[in-house]
């Protein structure tokens, strides 16, 4: 059973197949603590019952997700005995996308910026729309994209992750799909429903097959972390990322 959801929608499009929007548009569905709680809930929950066997997650508006609310880095104020937690939640929230019983395909629709390119990562299988944007933000405030930069060799290697983690330059999709990111391209106006229709031809194999299948290509993706925490939290109790921050909301007029 889905839980209530504040940050999401769920909805059932085809059998099998669970579509979950992120619903923030107005803030480029930004990532907050509901955000994260939310998303591991739902994928914690997944696996139990037959009616859901494969999973589409996508973005409203025009991204996918700009990555981590601003605001809240405000909130943290560079405390690192509030930051280690909290970065525990995030990259948890993350993880429970890879180890989530079902498949998980992402539907990257226009912005994918920090978090957003983590959540791709951390996702089974990427389709991106052809106005998708990738890219790691956290070097232009100060930071490092903490679960990308750890995640980020297996799935596209040292060289693009480093060209990614320290440039902050974006990728469009089809440049991120020679980089192995994406692995189909649509128009953007079909990109939900052949994410749909994919999702659709995983949930009708034999669903035990398919977890096992994707359990086993996961196996070995828990280390990293906990020095990956350490290291960001540090960060965030920088001069440069609390200027960075306060720049930021000026320019918001916050």
């Amino acid at each position: 059973m889905t839980p209530e959801l504040s940050r999401f929608t769920a909805e059932k499009p085809e059998p099998g197949v669970l579509l979950l929007t992120m619903c923030r548009p107005e803030k480029l569905n930004a990532m907050d603590r509901t955000w994260f709680a939310e998303l591991r809930a739902v994928m914690d929950g997944l696996g139990d019952a037959d009616d859901a066997r494969a999973v589409v997650l996508t973005g409203s508006g025009r991204a996918f997700s700009a990555g981590g609310d601003i605001d809240m880095f405000a909130d943290l104020d560079g405390d690192v005995r509030r930051t280690r937690p909290h970065l525990r939640d995030v990259y948890a929230a993350f993880h429970a996308v890879e180890r989530c019983a079902v498949p998980v395909v992402a539907a990257v629709n226009g912005l994918a910026y920090g978090g957003g390119t983590e959540l791709a990562l951390a996702c089974d299988i990427v389709l991106a729309g052809r106005s998708a944007r990738f890219a790691f933000k956290e070097p232009t405030v100060g930071l490092m994209p903490g679960y990308g930069i750890v995640r980020g060799p297996d799935v596209i290697g040292r060289h693009w992750t480093r060209y990614l983690a320290l440039t902050g330059r974006d990728l469009g999709a089809e440049r991120a799909a020679r980089a192995g990111l994406v692995q189909e391209v649509h128009p953007d106006e079909s990109l939900v429903d052949a994410a749909v229709g994919l999702a659709a031809e995983i949930a009708a194999h034999p669903a035990l097959a398919v977890q096992v299948g994707k359990a086993f290509v996961n196996r070995d993706t828990g280390g990293g972390f906990s020095e990956s925490v350490d290291s960001t939290a540090l960060l965030f109790d920088t001069v440069e990322h609390r200027e960075a921050v306060r720049a930021f909301r000026a320019a918001r007029g916050r």
